[in-house]
């Protein structure tokens, strides 16, 4: 599902000011190369493909990890996210469908399908849990966008896209963003109360290097990999870099805050292992 890229140039005017590298959460091959999807909960993280193709692993703060789950019928997690609640949902690019894992129980129903989608990829969710989730078909280079209401509904929002893979909405819902890997673009929309998008505007956009998955700090401020360029970049609001953060691997997938914002975790292809940056 990833791909890779030669060398890092912004087509935008950028500034690029390194920041410290990352240090390893795990190491190489904790995770398999499809190790994606990270997301924190209650002073642990969890990811996708833990050991083995078709898990979810647990790691805590000092890195010891455990299985959290192993997903049903050859399914295979990508993009994940918690709720207000506890419960964590799953984007199942294999069986094309939105799982959710419940709090209490640990057991795992499709919460929303759609035949009309490619393969649901990463997601991003609301406070009122709803989630987005970005839809790509790597085939044609193409992709969709889709709105998932907390009631499991299913409303296809854009299509005829680029390659849409992260995606990720701001502190108070108000913004969306949604990146197209290999056309390396960043959409911004706005939203509404209903969470309808309009106004879609090309936030950044690049020369090189493809994008993977993204998050947005209490501050607006976008971080997004850099899949291949082996960085993190923080970008404004207003479509400037403000800040590079190196990796030791080259390959990252997606990444995650801490509940206090003061650590970033990404997920490395390449290495099967989970790095951590100090914001």
């Amino acid at each position: 599902m990833k791909y890779s890229f030669p060398v890092l140039l912004c087509a935008l005017s950028c500034t690029y000011v390194l920041a410290e590298q990352s240090t390893d959460l795990v190491t190489d091959n904790t995770f398999t190369q499809g190790v994606e999807g990270p997301a924190f909960y209650k002073n642990h993280l969890y990811a996708v493909n833990f050991a083995q193709q078709g898990t979810i692993g647990k790691v805590d703060n000092a890195g010891n990890t455990q299985l959290f789950v192993k997903l049903p019928n050859d399914s295979v997690g990508n993009g994940l996210q918690f709720d207000a609640q506890g419960n964590l949902y799953v984007a199942d690019y294999v069986n094309h469908n939105v799982l959710k894992v419940a709090a209490d129980t640990k057991q795992i129903s499709v919460f929303a399908h759609n035949s009309a989608m490619n393969q649901p990829n990463d997601i991003a969710i609301t406070k009122r849990g709803a989630l987005f989730a970005s839809d790509p078909n790597w085939a044609n280079s193409s992709g969709q966008l889709w709105r998932i209401n907390a009631d499991g509904q299913t409303v296809l929002l854009e299509n005829k896209m680029g390659t849409t893979n992260g995606v990720a909405v701001n502190n108070d819902n108000t913004k969306l963003y949604v990146n197209e890997s290999v056309q390396r673009n960043i959409w911004q929309y706005d939203l509404d109360s209903d969470l309808n998008i309009s106004n879609k505007q090309l936030l950044i956009s690049f020369d090189e290097h493809g994008m993977d998955g993204m998050r947005v700090d209490n501050q607006g401020n976008i971080f997004v990999a850099r899949y291949g360029a082996g960085v993190i970049l923080k970008i404004s609001p207003a479509g400037k870099v403000l800040h590079t953060y190196t990796l030791k691997g080259q390959h990252p997938t997606n990444v995650a805050f801490n509940e206090e914002q003061t650590k970033l975790y990404v997920t490395m292809q390449k290495r099967g292992a989970i790095e951590v940056l100090a914001l």
